[in-house]
């Protein structure tokens, strides 16, 4: 299994002096197989011959933002699961939320401490070693589960990472309303849900499963970047089994999964 000094880092920042401080947080975690880019376009490029495990970027680049580079990446069949580190200080939810969609390991703030990079990179290493974890008193493999999310590219990465931990009978919908038609069709063991949908969101949803549907006591684990309380309470009282935001740690999903299935 991967381990963290192992990890080929590469790093788009078009700051030196940017640059050098994450090099330095990287070198105090034991990393020093840094790729720099300064630019979305190297990188691009440089990824057409190198073989990285981790991109970290800046938001701001000179030839486009954080979330295109991302959303190129995410698009690109080579790259479409590579995982992806933001270091921004922009918090605006309209630029930083399709990044949180686009399934990123961590958003850190600028300035960041070494422990917060950590943490973002151990996330990176959980979803790495995934196929090689797959130990578990569930069978996963038999078991059917419904992605409910209104982002494709959202559903490749909850997609992407439940087939990492061992789940094979995945069904997707688009929103609340496209779940409903494959509720009344399939049997599922699990639901995965988005919060913020169009036509039925996730707390709708929630709220038909548990009155309307003859699979009322399926387990629902909703994964969103809602951050108001009042709507997060809302759909708790709806009936989900467990909120887990995005962006999502690979094993705390493992491990809310495990939890939800084994009580069920």
């Amino acid at each position: 299994m991967l381990e963290l000094p192992h990890l080929i880092v590469a790093l788009v920042e078009p700051s030196g002096v940017q640059a050098n401080i994450i090099s330095q947080h990287l070198a105090e975690l034991g990393i020093d197989q840094i790729l720099h880019c300064t630019d979305g376009a190297g990188l691009i490029k440089a990824l057409e011959t190198k073989s990285v495990d981790v991109v970290i970027s800046a938001f701001y680049l000179d030839d486009m933002t954080g979330t295109n580079l991302v959303m190129r990446l995410r698009t690109n069949e080579d790259t479409r699961e590579l995982p992806f580190i933001l270091v921004s200080s922009e918090t605006n939810p309209d630029y930083i939320d399709p990044v949180r969609q686009a399934g990123s390991m961590a958003i850190l703030p600028k300035p960041f401490s070494t422990l917060q990079l950590e943490k973002g990179l151990r996330n990176t290493l959980d979803f790495i070693n995934a196929y090689d974890d797959a130990e578990s008193e569930l069978d996963f493999a038999d078991m059917s589960i419904l992605i409910v999310d209104d982002s494709i590219t959202a559903r490749r990465h909850i997609r992407t990472v439940l087939e990492r931990i061992g789940f094979e009978k995945i069904t997707e919908a688009y929103n609340g309303k496209d779940a409903i038609n494959h509720l009344e069709n399939t049997l599922f063991d699990l639901v995965f849900t988005d919060y913020n949908m169009p036509q039925m969101d996730g707390r709708a949803l929630t709220e038909y499963i548990r009155s309307n549907s003859m699979q009322s006591s399926v387990p629902v684990l909703m994964v969103s970047s809602e951050s108001d309380s009042n709507k997060l309470a809302a759909v708790q009282d709806a009936g989900v089994s467990a909120i887990c935001n995005k962006p999502f740690e690979t094993d705390v999903v493992r491990n809310l999964i495990r939890q939800m299935l084994s009580n069920h």
